[in-house]
């Protein structure tokens, strides 16, 4: 394995991350999957609790669930999903104010997870405006654990997208605000 990933190729991986809304029928096998898991189970997480678990949904059945959570057309397209579900109780807290890290800690996990996907040739996106509700019935997610992200995985139906971006004076300040 090549220890080695230089500036200019991570910032090509970066680049071509993007939100897929059109995914082909061809199946992405669980191994696949799991490699893409992997970089999930490794991300950092805060004092290491690691309070999220990822849920693999690719059965016709379990996919009308996440289907029926998100009411937009183009989430039909895909055929596997992976549900970021966070326990706010197993997260670490700040001592001042009690904020927990459930969802940055998730967070950092998912995008993990998006950029093995595009380093594979699989596009994701995220999804964070569904009915929690759905998918804490039909999935029989327990008390406690919270679903904080949807990600469609699949091979991409069309090619990426052009992106938009501010520009970076746009978005760093140097010193104060």
């Amino acid at each position: 394995m090549n220890q080695n990933i230089d500036y200019p190729d991570f910032f090509e991986l970066v680049n071509r991350r993007y939100s897929c809304r059109n995914f082909s029928d061809a199946p992405v096998s669980r191994d696949v999957i799991n490699a893409v898991l992997e970089t999930a189970r490794v991300a950092p997480s805060a004092c290491n609790r690691q309070p999220y678990k990822f849920l693999v949904i690719d059965s016709p059945e379990l996919c009308k669930v996440v289907y029926g959570c998100y009411n937009r057309s183009w989430i039909c397209t895909a055929s596997t999903f992976i549900i970021a579900v966070g326990n706010h109780n197993e997260a670490w807290h700040r001592d001042y104010d009690d904020k927990d890290a459930t969802d940055i800690d998730v967070a950092i996990a998912v995008e993990h997870i998006c950029l093995a996907a595009t380093s594979l040739k699989l596009a994701t996106c995220w999804v964070c405006n569904f009915q929690k509700s759905i998918l804490i019935k039909g999935l029989d997610i327990p008390e406690g654990w919270e679903p904080i992200v949807v990600i469609p995985i699949g091979y991409p139906a069309d090619s990426e997208p052009e992106k938009t971006r501010k520009q970076i004076e746009d978005i760093v300040k140097w010193g104060k605000f």
